[in-house]
C-alpha cells in the first residue's frame, strides 16, 4: 500500500456535502446510523453559521476525501485554559493503514498547540481495540476512570424544566 502523504485542509462551505457523507459513514461504522439525523443544513450552520460550533479538517488523497476530523474548543477549569475536543475522527476503509488518521491527529494536535490549548482529548468506543491501540501508540492515555454522561430528548427537556423525577423515568 502506498503511504503517500495526505493533504489536510480545513473544510469550506463547499465541502458540506462531503462532510455529511463522511459523518454518515462514521455512524454506519459505529453501528449508530439510526442516531445520525443531521443533514447538510445543520452541518453548514454548525460549521459556517454566525456562531460556528465546530471545525473540520478533511484529508485528501488523489482528489478524493479520505477522512475527516471534527473538533471544537472546550475549557478546563483546573488548567484555566481551553482545550480541543476531537468529536469525530474517521478514515474511509480504502485509505486505512496509509497514515491518514495519523495525519489528521497530527494536524489537530498542531491546532491545539498553536492555539495554546492545555489539552487535546477525545473518546473512543470500548470495543474499538484497533483505535485504542493506535491512540496509545501515539502517546495518548485512555482514561479508565471516566465515563461519558449524556442527557438527550425528553430527559433533556425534563432536566431543563427542573423535573428530576421525569429524568429518572427516561
Amino acid at each position: 500500500m502506498s503511504r503517500a502523504a495526505f493533504e489536510i485542509r480545513p473544510a469550506t462551505n463547499a465541502d458540506v456535502s462531503i462532510v455529511v457523507e463522511l459523518i454518515r459513514a462514521l455512524a454506519a461504522y459505529e453501528k449508530l446510523s439510526q442516531l445520525c439525523v443531521a443533514g447538510e443544513p445543520e452541518i453548514a450552520a454548525a460549521l459556517f453559521g454566525d456562531r460556528p460550533a465546530a471545525e473540520v479538517l478533511i484529508a485528501w488523497k488523489n482528489g478524493e476525501a479520505a477522512g475527516f476530523a471534527l473538533f471544537f474548543h472546550n475549557f478546563s477549569t483546573f488548567l484555566g485554559r481551553r482545550g480541543l475536543w476531537l468529536e469525530d475522527l474517521y478514515v474511509r476503509p480504502a485509505f486505512r493503514r496509509q497514515g491518514c488518521a495519523h495525519a489528521l491527529l497530527h494536524a489537530s494536535a498542531g491546532i491545539a498547540r498553536d492555539r495554546g490549548c492545555g489539552r487535546f482529548e477525545w473518546s473512543v468506543l470500548d470495543w474499538n481495540a484497533p483505535a485504542i491501540e493506535f491512540y496509545q501508540a501515539l502517546g495518548a492515555t485512555v482514561l479508565p476512570d471516566w465515563r461519558i454522561v449524556r442527557v438527550v430528548g425528553p430527559a433533556l427537556a425534563a432536566m431543563a424544566d427542573g423535573d428530576p423525577a421525569a429524568t429518572t423515568r427516561n
